[in-house]
Protein backbone atom coordinates (compact mmCIF):
# COMPACT_ATOMS: atom_id res chain seq x y z
CA UNK A 1 0.00 0.00 0.00
CA UNK A 2 2.71 2.26 0.78
CA UNK A 3 5.22 1.32 -2.26
CA UNK A 4 5.83 4.32 -4.43
CA UNK A 5 4.11 2.03 -7.35
CA UNK A 6 0.65 1.92 -6.26
CA UNK A 7 -1.77 4.27 -6.71
CA UNK A 8 -5.16 5.08 -5.51
CA UNK A 9 -7.80 6.44 -7.83
CA UNK A 10 -9.88 7.33 -4.50
CA UNK A 11 -8.95 5.64 -1.16
CA UNK A 12 -11.63 6.65 1.09
CA UNK A 13 -11.32 4.72 4.34
CA UNK A 14 -7.62 2.99 5.54
CA UNK A 15 -7.81 0.24 8.32
CA UNK A 16 -3.66 0.17 9.91
CA UNK A 17 -3.78 -3.07 12.79
CA UNK A 18 -1.63 -3.24 15.20
CA UNK A 19 -0.07 0.67 14.89
CA UNK A 20 2.91 0.30 17.16
CA UNK A 21 4.47 -1.90 14.78
CA UNK A 22 4.18 1.20 11.91
CA UNK A 23 7.07 4.11 11.88
CA UNK A 24 6.05 7.82 11.53
CA UNK A 25 7.58 7.68 8.06
CA UNK A 26 4.87 5.40 6.79
CA UNK A 27 1.75 6.77 7.84
CA UNK A 28 3.48 9.88 6.54
CA UNK A 29 3.85 7.83 2.67
CA UNK A 30 0.28 7.46 2.47
CA UNK A 31 -0.45 11.24 3.41
CA UNK A 32 2.22 12.20 0.17
CA UNK A 33 -0.25 9.84 -2.30
CA UNK A 34 -2.67 12.55 -1.18
CA UNK A 35 -5.01 10.65 1.24
CA UNK A 36 -7.26 12.77 2.70
CA UNK A 37 -10.61 10.19 3.84
CA UNK A 38 -11.05 8.49 7.34
CA UNK A 39 -7.85 6.74 9.06
CA UNK A 40 -8.76 4.13 11.23
CA UNK A 41 -5.84 3.00 13.87
CA UNK A 42 -6.04 -0.02 16.39
CA UNK A 43 -3.65 -1.30 18.90
CA UNK A 44 -4.15 -3.08 22.25
CA UNK A 45 -1.29 -0.64 23.51
CA UNK A 46 -0.85 2.87 21.79
CA UNK A 47 2.76 4.09 21.49
CA UNK A 48 3.67 7.01 23.76
CA UNK A 49 3.67 9.41 20.39
CA UNK A 50 0.07 8.39 19.52
CA UNK A 51 -0.92 8.60 23.10
CA UNK A 52 0.19 11.86 23.01
CA UNK A 53 -1.86 12.86 20.10
CA UNK A 54 -5.11 11.71 20.99
CA UNK A 55 -4.35 13.86 24.18
CA UNK A 56 -3.31 17.09 21.83
CA UNK A 57 -6.31 16.38 19.55
CA UNK A 58 -4.73 14.91 16.22
CA UNK A 59 -6.82 11.58 17.34
CA UNK A 60 -9.99 10.52 18.31
CA UNK A 61 -10.06 8.12 20.88
CA UNK A 62 -12.10 4.80 21.12
CA UNK A 63 -11.35 2.58 24.49
CA UNK A 64 -12.73 -1.07 24.45
CA UNK A 65 -12.21 -2.06 28.08
CA UNK A 66 -13.69 -5.58 28.46
CA UNK A 67 -12.33 -8.88 27.57
CA UNK A 68 -14.41 -11.29 25.43
CA UNK A 69 -16.95 -13.65 26.97
CA UNK A 70 -15.88 -16.17 28.61
CA UNK A 71 -12.47 -15.50 28.86
CA UNK A 72 -10.72 -14.73 32.38
CA UNK A 73 -7.97 -12.22 33.27
CA UNK A 74 -3.90 -13.50 32.85
CA UNK A 75 -2.06 -13.77 36.15
CA UNK A 76 1.21 -12.37 36.04
CA UNK A 77 4.41 -13.18 37.47
CA UNK A 78 8.21 -11.33 37.72
CA UNK A 79 10.84 -14.32 37.98
CA UNK A 80 13.39 -12.10 39.64
CA UNK A 81 15.71 -15.18 40.77
CA UNK A 82 16.67 -18.76 40.93
CA UNK A 83 14.39 -19.75 43.66
CA UNK A 84 11.37 -18.87 41.77
CA UNK A 85 12.62 -19.60 38.29
CA UNK A 86 12.84 -23.19 39.88
CA UNK A 87 9.15 -22.96 41.03
CA UNK A 88 7.99 -21.48 38.04
CA UNK A 89 9.34 -24.58 35.83
CA UNK A 90 7.99 -27.45 37.95
CA UNK A 91 4.53 -25.49 37.20
CA UNK A 92 5.02 -25.02 33.74
CA UNK A 93 5.30 -28.83 33.53
CA UNK A 94 2.41 -29.73 35.48
CA UNK A 95 0.44 -27.13 33.43
CA UNK A 96 2.10 -28.64 30.13
CA UNK A 97 1.52 -32.33 31.09
CA UNK A 98 -2.86 -31.92 32.19
CA UNK A 99 -2.66 -30.56 28.26
CA UNK A 100 -2.20 -27.10 28.33
CA UNK A 101 0.12 -25.68 25.77
CA UNK A 102 3.35 -22.84 26.30
CA UNK A 103 5.67 -20.30 24.63
CA UNK A 104 8.73 -19.37 25.70
CA UNK A 105 10.32 -16.13 24.31
CA UNK A 106 13.93 -15.30 24.22
CA UNK A 107 15.32 -12.10 22.90
CA UNK A 108 18.12 -13.50 20.37
CA UNK A 109 17.97 -16.08 17.64
CA UNK A 110 21.53 -16.82 17.84
CA UNK A 111 23.72 -16.24 20.84
CA UNK A 112 25.57 -13.26 21.04
CA UNK A 113 29.39 -12.77 22.64
CA UNK A 114 28.24 -9.10 22.88
CA UNK A 115 25.09 -9.55 25.16
CA UNK A 116 24.38 -11.63 27.61
CA UNK A 117 21.11 -12.78 26.87
CA UNK A 118 18.83 -15.52 26.48
CA UNK A 119 18.89 -16.88 22.74
CA UNK A 120 16.40 -19.42 21.08
CA UNK A 121 19.67 -21.45 20.65
CA UNK A 122 20.69 -21.41 24.64
CA UNK A 123 16.23 -21.32 25.49
CA UNK A 124 15.73 -24.89 23.78
CA UNK A 125 18.83 -26.61 25.07
CA UNK A 126 17.45 -26.08 28.86
CA UNK A 127 13.56 -26.48 27.59
CA UNK A 128 15.04 -29.93 25.95
CA UNK A 129 16.31 -30.63 29.26
CA UNK A 130 13.62 -29.89 31.92
CA UNK A 131 10.44 -31.05 29.49
CA UNK A 132 12.71 -34.07 27.23
CA UNK A 133 9.06 -35.97 27.16
CA UNK A 134 7.48 -32.76 25.31
CA UNK A 135 7.08 -32.18 21.99
CA UNK A 136 8.57 -28.66 20.69
CA UNK A 137 8.63 -26.16 18.14
CA UNK A 138 10.81 -23.37 17.45
CA UNK A 139 9.83 -20.38 15.44
CA UNK A 140 11.96 -17.03 14.82
CA UNK A 141 12.31 -13.79 12.19
CA UNK A 142 15.12 -15.66 10.17
CA UNK A 143 12.39 -18.72 9.27
CA UNK A 144 10.46 -18.39 5.70
CA UNK A 145 6.77 -17.40 5.90
CA UNK A 146 5.50 -20.39 4.72
CA UNK A 147 7.81 -22.11 7.59
CA UNK A 148 6.57 -19.98 10.23
CA UNK A 149 3.49 -20.75 9.10
CA UNK A 150 3.69 -24.26 9.24
CA UNK A 151 5.36 -24.76 12.79
CA UNK A 152 2.52 -21.97 13.81
CA UNK A 153 -0.40 -24.52 12.15
CA UNK A 154 1.34 -27.32 14.03
CA UNK A 155 1.05 -25.68 17.53
CA UNK A 156 -2.10 -25.41 16.86
CA UNK A 157 -3.29 -28.48 16.39
CA UNK A 158 -1.11 -29.67 19.27
CA UNK A 159 1.39 -31.33 17.18
CA UNK A 160 3.48 -29.23 19.93
CA UNK A 161 3.19 -29.15 23.30
CA UNK A 162 5.80 -26.12 23.46
CA UNK A 163 6.97 -23.57 21.41
CA UNK A 164 10.00 -21.29 21.58
CA UNK A 165 9.87 -18.52 20.06
CA UNK A 166 11.16 -14.79 19.26
CA UNK A 167 8.54 -12.05 18.61
CA UNK A 168 7.87 -12.62 16.00
CA UNK A 169 4.50 -14.25 17.60
CA UNK A 170 3.45 -11.27 18.47
CA UNK A 171 0.41 -11.20 15.76
CA UNK A 172 -0.58 -14.38 14.41
CA UNK A 173 -2.82 -17.23 14.80
CA UNK A 174 -4.91 -17.87 18.13
CA UNK A 175 -4.56 -21.09 20.06
CA UNK A 176 -6.75 -21.09 22.56
CA UNK A 177 -5.26 -24.01 24.18
CA UNK A 178 -2.06 -22.15 24.89
CA UNK A 179 -2.31 -21.33 28.52
CA UNK A 180 1.72 -20.45 29.30
CA UNK A 181 3.88 -16.82 28.28
CA UNK A 182 7.49 -17.04 29.64
CA UNK A 183 9.48 -14.22 28.49
CA UNK A 184 13.36 -14.42 29.41
CA UNK A 185 15.16 -11.20 29.51
CA UNK A 186 11.97 -9.12 30.15
CA UNK A 187 13.33 -5.96 30.93
CA UNK A 188 14.97 -5.95 27.27
CA UNK A 189 11.03 -5.12 25.74
CA UNK A 190 9.14 -2.21 25.63
CA UNK A 191 6.27 -2.32 27.33
CA UNK A 192 3.97 -2.29 24.18
CA UNK A 193 5.98 -5.71 23.20
CA UNK A 194 5.14 -7.47 26.90
CA UNK A 195 1.90 -6.52 26.54
CA UNK A 196 1.45 -7.85 23.01
CA UNK A 197 2.99 -11.05 23.90
CA UNK A 198 1.25 -11.71 26.80
CA UNK A 199 -2.11 -11.77 24.51
CA UNK A 200 -0.67 -14.30 23.07
CA UNK A 201 -2.41 -16.55 25.87
CA UNK A 202 -5.62 -16.37 27.64
CA UNK A 203 -7.25 -16.66 24.41
CA UNK A 204 -9.68 -19.40 25.84
CA UNK A 205 -11.87 -20.01 28.55
CA UNK A 206 -8.97 -21.78 30.83
CA UNK A 207 -6.88 -19.59 33.48
CA UNK A 208 -3.59 -18.29 31.90
CA UNK A 209 -0.32 -17.31 32.93
CA UNK A 210 2.64 -14.61 31.95
CA UNK A 211 6.13 -15.21 33.45
CA UNK A 212 8.42 -12.16 33.24
CA UNK A 213 12.30 -13.08 33.85
CA UNK A 214 14.33 -10.78 34.64
CA UNK A 215 17.52 -9.85 36.98
CA UNK A 216 17.90 -6.51 36.10
CA UNK A 217 18.06 -3.93 39.32
CA UNK A 218 17.38 -0.99 37.38
CA UNK A 219 14.75 1.43 38.45
CA UNK A 220 13.23 1.94 34.66
CA UNK A 221 13.37 -2.03 34.44
CA UNK A 222 11.26 -2.20 38.16
CA UNK A 223 9.03 0.32 37.05
CA UNK A 224 7.99 -1.35 33.98
CA UNK A 225 7.81 -4.96 35.00
CA UNK A 226 6.04 -4.01 38.29
CA UNK A 227 3.29 -2.28 35.87
CA UNK A 228 2.93 -5.58 34.24
CA UNK A 229 2.38 -7.22 37.04
CA UNK A 230 -0.40 -5.06 38.38
CA UNK A 231 -2.32 -4.83 35.30
CA UNK A 232 -3.72 -6.02 31.86
CA UNK A 233 -5.60 -2.49 30.96
CA UNK A 234 -3.56 -1.88 27.41
CA UNK A 235 -4.22 2.28 27.61
CA UNK A 236 -3.44 2.29 31.62
CA UNK A 237 -0.05 0.86 30.09
CA UNK A 238 0.34 2.99 27.61
CA UNK A 239 -0.02 5.86 29.95
CA UNK A 240 2.27 4.65 31.99
CA UNK A 241 4.69 3.84 28.81
CA UNK A 242 4.33 7.38 27.89
CA UNK A 243 5.00 8.60 31.42
CA UNK A 244 8.57 6.47 31.50
CA UNK A 245 9.58 7.21 27.89
CA UNK A 246 8.01 10.63 26.99
CA UNK A 247 6.34 11.65 23.94
CA UNK A 248 8.48 12.22 21.42
CA UNK A 249 8.25 14.43 18.51
CA UNK A 250 4.94 15.72 17.39
CA UNK A 251 6.13 17.28 14.27
CA UNK A 252 9.04 14.94 14.22
CA UNK A 253 9.92 11.22 13.58
CA UNK A 254 10.74 9.98 16.91
CA UNK A 255 7.90 8.04 18.46
CA UNK A 256 9.72 8.25 21.63
CA UNK A 257 11.75 10.26 23.67
CA UNK A 258 11.46 14.19 25.15
CA UNK A 259 8.58 16.43 23.35
CA UNK A 260 9.92 18.70 20.59
CA UNK A 261 6.90 21.23 22.39
CA UNK A 262 8.21 23.60 25.13
CA UNK A 263 7.03 24.90 28.65
CA UNK A 264 4.18 22.14 28.62
CA UNK A 265 4.15 18.55 30.27
CA UNK A 266 1.67 16.04 28.64
CA UNK A 267 0.63 14.37 31.69
CA UNK A 268 0.76 16.60 34.43
CA UNK A 269 -0.74 19.49 32.34
CA UNK A 270 -3.50 17.18 30.56
CA UNK A 271 -6.32 19.82 31.75
CA UNK A 272 -4.58 22.49 29.93
CA UNK A 273 -4.06 20.79 26.82
CA UNK A 274 -7.64 19.57 26.53
CA UNK A 275 -9.00 23.31 26.87
CA UNK A 276 -6.77 24.62 24.56
CA UNK A 277 -7.55 21.79 22.04
CA UNK A 278 -11.24 22.40 22.61
CA UNK A 279 -10.82 26.37 22.33
CA UNK A 280 -8.68 25.65 18.73
CA UNK A 281 -11.36 23.47 17.92
CA UNK A 282 -14.05 26.09 18.17
CA UNK A 283 -12.23 28.66 16.41
CA UNK A 284 -11.75 26.82 13.52
CA UNK A 285 -15.49 25.84 13.47
CA UNK A 286 -16.66 29.54 14.10
CA UNK A 287 -14.00 30.71 11.23
CA UNK A 288 -14.30 27.98 9.12
CA UNK A 289 -11.20 26.25 9.10
CA UNK A 290 -9.28 29.34 8.70
CA UNK A 291 -6.88 31.27 10.76
CA UNK A 292 -7.13 34.84 10.92
CA UNK A 293 -4.47 35.73 13.28
CA UNK A 294 -1.10 36.19 11.28
CA UNK A 295 1.05 35.97 13.47
CA UNK A 296 -0.38 32.41 14.34
CA UNK A 297 -0.59 31.63 10.96
CA UNK A 298 3.18 32.30 10.37
CA UNK A 299 4.13 30.46 13.09
CA UNK A 300 2.68 27.38 12.58
CA UNK A 301 3.71 27.52 8.62
CA UNK A 302 7.19 27.85 9.36
CA UNK A 303 6.81 24.98 12.13
CA UNK A 304 6.08 22.48 9.44
CA UNK A 305 8.29 24.37 6.28
CA UNK A 306 11.17 23.17 9.07
CA UNK A 307 10.11 19.72 9.28
CA UNK A 308 9.41 19.22 5.37
CA UNK A 309 13.26 20.53 4.97
CA UNK A 310 14.36 18.25 7.96
CA UNK A 311 15.78 21.55 10.29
Amino acid sequence: MIEDNVVFKKLGLIVIDEQHRFGVNQRNKLREKGFLGNLLVMTATPIPRSLALSIYGDLDLSIIDELPPGRTPIKTKWIANDKDLSIMYDFIYKKVNSGNQAYFVAPLIETSDKMALKSVDKVSEEIERRFSDKKIGIIHGKMKAKEKDEVMLKFKNKEYDILIATTVIEVGIDVPASTIMTIYNAERFGLSALHQLRGRVGRGSKQSYCFLISESTTENSKQRLSIMEKTEDGFVIAEEDLKLRNSGEIFGLRQSGFSDLKFIDIIYDSKTIKDVRDLCIAYLKKNKGKIKNEFLKYDIERKFSDLQSGN
